[in-house]
């Protein structure tokens, strides 16, 4: 069971692949991060912030979790305004 409370069958297959990712990620910590974030910024992204979120995501969960949580610099790849948007994002229980 995921954290969700949205349904990825009104998204496109793009999305939905994204939204599905953003849930399974491998830890649950950024199951969370990345999901709520997904469940409310995915229907708004324009395609170029879908690349963007790709990239992001293909990266080891490891290595997010130390940069989202200051741990580590951000890698200048990953220092974008929609990265900071990830880390500020803050999910409205």
């Amino acid at each position: 069971m995921t954290g969700t409370k949205q349904s990825s069958s009104e998204l496109d297959r793009r999305r939905a692949r994204i939204h599905f990712r953003a849930w399974h990620r491998g830890t649950k910590e950024m199951d969370l991060v990345f999901g709520h974030f997904i469940d409310n910024e995915l229907k708004n992204l324009a395609d170029s912030d879908l690349d963007e979120l790709e990239f992001i995501m293909s990266h080891e969960d490891t290595d997010l979790s130390k940069w989202i949580l200051g741990e580590l610099p951000t890698p200048e790849a990953l220092d974008t305004p929609l990265f900071r948007r990830i880390i500020d994002f803050k999910p409205d229980f």
